[in-house]
This record gives C-alpha cells, sequence and structure tokens, in this order.
C-alpha cells in the first residue's frame, strides 16, 4: 500500500468487487509478513495498515449482506 494511496469508497463497489479487493489485500499482507519474517521490511506499520485494510473491505461486505449499505 502506497503513502499516497487515496482511501477507496468502497461503499459504491458491488459485492464480486468487494470480494476481489479482499483477495488482493489478503494476498499482500500474506506478502509483507512473508517479507518480513526473512527480510525486515523498513516501515512495520504496512502490516498494520494492510490489515486495517482488509477489516474495513470485511465490514462493508458484511453491511452489504445485511442490507444496510
Amino acid at each position: 500500500m502506497a503513502k499516497s494511496k487515496e482511501k477507496e469508497d468502497f461503499g459504491t463497489m458491488s459485492v464480486p468487487q468487494l470480494e476481489a479487493k479482499l483477495r488482493e489485500a489478503e494476498e499482500g499482507l500474506f506478502r509483507l509478513h512473508f517479507r518480513h519474517a526473512n527480510n525486515p521490511i523498513k516501515n512495520p506499520m504496512q502490516i498494520r495498515l494492510e490489515r486495517r485494510e482488509i477489516a474495513r473491505i470485511k465490514t462493508w461486505l458484511h453491511q452489504k449482506a445485511q442490507g444496510v449499505a
């Protein structure tokens, strides 16, 4: 995740788009963990940011499933 990356509006995305974003974010987190285990990354806060991004996406998916959004 880049520093200059804008926050995306997940509310306007469809469920398949959100699921694709979720898979992409989970894969990114896995890669960060793997890279950090082998060679410490410069900014370990990236791991926290990626986890929070995953939580945001899961929240939107849950809200859409419940019919809230």
